[in-house]
């Protein structure tokens, strides 16, 4: 009975995924046509949560968007409760590897006391500002340090994906520090279940770096050169 419910609510899932394409409706007037075309319609919390991923990413699977990157970390933590054996492409290639490749504009983020390249800028996990953190007003910094240009609190760390040099650190732990994999200089925390951003959004999963222990490397652009030529 279970495995036949979750058939219908495959396809009802397909249907409406491709009524949000064909059709460019948004999620709740695909499903509600459907339903009223086939008013017995049933689909899951899962499928539905898949659906409005699909919606934001504009009725496009994209890997490399942060919205489908934190939806693929938060199911790894229910397939691989233990962390364990966790696939390869959960982890951002390291970028001193020599077959990464990067993307135009990508900046570098380098540790900030041995100068080791830690991530590239694609491998940010970008986040909605929260509010602020407005219950612990007593320790924040003063105003113009927390504040942006706005008034909104800033964001005083990077919310990455994990790269393959904190894998040893990652597997079959919940939570812990995130070193520096060349001079074991601190560089934040990680922590499956999530933490509170500075600006009071909760992320999760997070690996954070704090962005004082690193900095940025932005890429050198030289008028003329073309691919191939020194």
């Amino acid at each position: 009975m279970n495995h036949n419910y979750s058939g219908v609510s495959r396809s009802a899932a397909v249907v409406t995924a491709y009524l949000m394409k064909s059709l460019q409706l948004a999620f709740p007037d695909a499903y509600a046509k459907l339903q009223a075309t086939k008013p017995d319609v049933s689909m899951n919390e899962g499928f539905v949560n898949q659906l409005k991923l699909y919606e934001a990413m504009g009725c496009n699977v994209d890997a490399t968007s942060s919205l489908y990157k934190h939806y693929r970390l938060q199911k790894v933590m229910e397939k691989y409760p233990e962390l364990q054996n966790l696939p390869r492409e959960v982890f951002a290639v390291d970028p001193t590897s020599t077959c990464q490749t990067s993307l135009s504009g990508d900046v570098i983020y380098r540790c900030r006391k041995c100068r080791r390249a830690l991530f590239r800028s694609s491998s940010i996990l970008n986040h909605t500002y929260g509010s602020g953190p407005t219950a612990f007003t007593h320790k924040r910094l003063s105003s113009e340090v927390m504040l942006g240009a706005e008034g909104t609190v800033k964001c005083t760390s990077y919310f990455i994906e994990p790269v393959r040099w904190m894998e040893s650190a990652l597997l079959g732990v919940l939570d812990g520090q995130l070193l520096c994999p060349k001079c074991s200089w601190k560089l934040g925390s990680f922590n499956w279940y999530g933490v509170q951003c500075s600006c009071a959004r909760w992320v999760t999963p997070a690996f954070q770096i704090h962005k004082n222990r690193v900095d940025e490397i932005l890429p050198v652009h030289i008028p003329g050169l073309q691919k191939g030529k020194m």
